[in-house]
């Protein structure tokens, strides 16, 4: 009994314990690095604009535009790009269907050598390939990952792409025009508010990464920070000749 029990703790310990983190991002990769994407564009837009000393009204209005013109521009953007890529892949599972359908021993042979390439015995590899090619539907699952490297049932959805990234982008894009909008006169708020949420940014990447948290913040801070201080000397070269 004692075995047993020894034997269902170490089973249930490694069930706890192994477990990875969403290498492919998740929600949380888009979401961030549109955030961090607004943020860093409408910052430098920002502060290259006061750089040529003109009026607050016209930094807002800049901010706001950039903002806008950002954002559309992300979600029409991400909207063709995933739109594009979804058919593209239907279009492969397509003729992969018709290949089964036309040729199904030939495509029961090829998963059969896929597996005994990945080192299965040859008879038991066939035995596997012959179970699995008996529904069509996981047939086409199967060789859609194993050729593809898709999953037929977990495609983008283009609109989730477009309203995700013009959400994000959006809402990192306002953090530098907020502290106009809340009464600030001078640049220094904008700056500060956005440079903070440029760490912020930087310190969630790290969820999806095997950096440390302020490594990744201070990371982000520095190129984002660099980033507006060449656009606002631009700006500064730009108004004095003009």
């Amino acid at each position: 009994m004692s075995i047993i029990e020894t034997e269902a703790a170490l089973h249930e310990a490694h069930r706890d314990n192994h477990t990875h983190r969403d290498v492919n991002g998740g929600w949380l990769r888009p979401a961030v690095f549109g955030a961090m994407d607004g943020l860093v564009s409408n910052l430098a837009l920002m502060t290259g604009v006061a750089g040529g000393a003109v009026s607050q009204q016209t930094i807002v209005i800049t901010g706001l535009a950039g903002l806008a013109a950002g954002a559309f521009s992300m979600a029409a953007g991400e909207y063709t790009s995933v739109a594009s890529q979804r058919e593209l892949v239907q279009a492969e599972l397509d003729v992969e269907r018709r290949e089964l359908r036309k040729h199904p021993i030939d495509e029961m042979e090829e998963l059969a050598a896929l597996y005994v390439a990945r080192g299965v015995e040859p008879a038991l590899a066939r035995e596997v390939a012959m179970q699995l090619s008996r529904d069509p539907d996981q047939a086409l699952e199967i060789h859609a990952r194993e050729e593809l490297g898709i999953d037929p049932d977990d495609l983008p959805s283009p609109a989730v792409a477009a309203v995700s990234s013009f959400g994000s982008f959006a809402l990192g894009a306002l953090l530098p025009v907020l502290p106009y909008l809340l009464g600030a006169s001078a640049l220094w708020p904008a700056v500060l508010v956005a440079l903070v949420g440029l760490f912020a940014c930087g310190a969630l990447v790290a969820r999806v990464t095997a950096r440390s948290w302020w490594y990744s913040g201070l990371r982000q801070l520095a190129l984002g920070g660099a980033a507006a201080a060449v656009t606002y000397g631009l700006g500064m070269l730009i108004g004095g000749a003009v």
